[in-house]
């Protein structure tokens, strides 16, 4: 059997994956590494084909793609109860790219296949979420961050208008889209049994450092200490949050006096509003939600 199984994701990065993966290929054949490929062939897929790998024995199985990619994997991965056996490998070629930042994968897809070769693996802590979805409460994991109000707001119009863009410049447009017509929220959390009421423009929930294409969203977090960094941005204005944003990449957010940063290992929130969410850059459902950690199940390969 080859040694690796390879989930290609050809639409992610606004289609760019299909280019690229015949030079991907032939890097890996060059490095002599023996594999098997299948390709996505609509949202969800990906799940599927993890879920089908692990049946079929592999160990090693290979995201290439984006952060939705990997979300999928790892949520397939999980389903069959084998997460922690499995080793995942990384090749980013989707759009934010926020993910491997962070596990220090390089984000030049030919160098990311140097890192399949001679696998050394780093345990890391995954997120979980439940949500309410159709009447029903769901259930997703999530590797980098989840959001939700102004944050999920952005996804759904970027989603939808402008995924063709780059990473930054597909988030800097969904956000201004969004901003014309979001309202703050009233939101109820429960931040490992403290209680907080406030009213929210968004509540991001990060294992990962980066987010919405290379913001730094949270400079502290760390993807093996069994915690969340729970990010909470309170009441802002318009133009308060226009303002901010140039700090939000470059990390010195933390100091504006209506930021909030806590480490929780869950959180539970609630709301009388409608209140979109987000997980790894995919919409969810909405509220009630509970999140909460589970520290060190997956094997990512450096």
């Amino acid at each position: 059997m080859a040694y690796a199984r390879l989930i290609v994701n050809p639409a992610a990065g606004a289609g760019k994956t299909a280019r690229k993966w015949p030079h991907i290929m032939a890097r890996l054949q060059s490095l002599d590494l023996r594999f098997e490929y299948a390709l996505t062939e609509a949202p969800g897929h990906a799940r599927e084909l993890a879920r089908d790998a692990v049946a079929m024995g592999y160990e090693l199985v290979v995201s290439v793609g984006g952060d939705g990619t990997v979300n999928e994997v790892v949520n397939g991965l999980y389903d069959t109860g084998s997460i922690a056996e499995i080793m995942l490998g990384i090749i980013g070629t989707g759009t934010g790219g926020d993910y491997i930042r962070t596990v220090g994968i390089p984000r030049a897809h030919l160098e990311a296949c140097q890192c399949l070769r001679d696998p050394q693996k780093m345990a890391v802590d995954v997120g979980v979420i439940e949500y309410l979805s159709g009447g029903v409460m769901e259930r997703r994991l999530f590797v980098n961050f989840a959001g939700l109000g102004f944050d999920a707001e952005i996804v759904r119009t970027t989603t939808l208008q402008y995924k063709a863009l780059n990473a930054t410049a597909s988030y800097l447009a969904g956000l201004l889209s969004s901003l014309l017509f979001y309202k703050n929220k009233a939101v109820t959390l429960l931040v490992d049994g403290e209680k907080i009421e406030e009213k929210v423009c968004t509540v991001l929930l990060n294992n990962g450092k980066y987010g919405g294409g290379g913001m730094f969203a949270a400079p502290g977090a760390d993807l093996s200490d069994g915690f969340l960094d729970v990010l909470i941005i309170g009441d802002l204005s318009k133009p308060d949050l226009l303002w901010s944003l140039p700090r939000v990449y470059r990390g010195t957010h933390l100091t504006h006096p209506k930021v909030t940063l806590k480490k929780a290992r869950e959180i539970e929130i609630s709301s009388n509003d409608s209140v979109s969410l987000q997980a790894d850059g995919e919409l969810l459902g909405g509220l009630p939600a509970r999140c909460y950690v589970l520290p060190a199940l997956l094997n990512v390969v450096l």
